[in-house]
């Protein structure tokens, strides 16, 4: 009987035995299949993330446009519209160079006054064409640059202003003046920027502001530029061509025992950087100059 109850008892006692003696490995066990699970989850989290980033920058990200709707002038160059760009900037050959100005918060007074100096540079790069514009001695703007979205067909214009501030701008050309406005800022402001361009030698800039809920802009100042090296007497705009934009050219540049000229340091710099591509566009340029000449006789 004793023996009987003894076998009993050691069956019932292997269970607890084992589980003795594999309760450390089975916890293990345990242990790292929930590591497992938690970098399965990690690396599952990090895969979809990975894949939301090369959706948004493979497909979202070309089509992507910055504030106010707009594309910039990178994103114009990767769809093709470079030319495009040069050619609707090609209408400020006349800004290009060096400027004088004297600037008045109220027209006619004297009070407030100040005198700046200016210029207006072409910008080629790889991807993109604009024009800058840089102020010494400003009191309003200090620098600027201009360039053309060909989608939206309006001229952009981003300004670094002399109170450290920052503003967009957008608008069209009607004949001799360019009107640009920007969007509503934190202070419900609205701003306008006037560029008229009287001649070859003489340019007025008007910055004007409103409340949002206005329709009317009030006087910020205007700015009235001479260009340096001229007086206010009747525009002349004889002289050579620029070969990288067609405007009027200041200086020259040798290239394979020829001269040609240009009308100021960006267009140097294009021009050094290819001067065969330059000389392409040139020769089309002129092409198309004598074709439009050609078909006004006829008319």
């Amino acid at each position: 009987m004793a023996k009987v109850c003894n076998r009993r008892l050691g069956w019932f006692a292997r269970p607890i035995l084992v589980k003795a003696r594999l309760g450390p490995l089975i916890n293990e066990a345990v242990k790292l299949f929930s590591c497992w699970e938690t970098e399965v989850m990690s690396f599952r989290k990090h895969f979809l993330f990975g894949l939301c980033v090369c959706y948004a920058s493979v497909v979202v990200a070309p089509y992507r446009l910055p504030a106010y709707g707009l594309a910039t002038a990178e994103q114009n160059a990767a769809n093709g519209t470079k030319p495009i760009s040069k050619d609707a900037l090609a209408e400020f050959n006349s800004l290009i160079g060096g400027w004088r100005g004297v600037g008045q918060p109220k027209r006619g007074s004297a009070k407030g006054a100040w005198r700046e100096k200016a210029g207006w540079v072409w910008d080629f790069k790889k991807n993109s064409v604009a024009i800058q514009y840089k102020i010494e001695n400003g009191k309003v703007l200090e620098s600027g640059c201009l360039t053309y979205d060909p989608q939206h067909k309006v001229y952009i214009f981003q300004g670094k202003f002399a109170d450290k501030s920052e503003r967009h701008y957008s608008g069209q050309l009607s004949k001799n003046k360019l009107v640009l406005e920007s969007k509503p800022d934190k202070k419900n402001d609205v701003y306008r920027m006037t560029i008229t361009r009287l001649n070859d030698k003489r340019t007025l800039v008007l910055h004007e502001k409103r409340r949002a809920s206005q329709s009317y802009y009030t006087r910020v100042a205007e700015v009235g530029y001479t260009r340096i090296g001229t007086s206010l007497a009747v525009s002349d705009a004889t002289g050579p061509e620029c070969i990288v934009t067609g405007g009027t050219a200041n200086s020259s540049i040798v290239y394979k025992g020829i001269t040609y000229y240009v009308c100021c340091s960006g267009c140097r710099d294009a021009f050094v950087d290819d001067p065969e591509g330059i000389l392409a566009e040139a020769k089309k340029r002129a092409a198309e100059t004598r074709k439009k000449v050609t078909s006004k006789k006829k008319l």
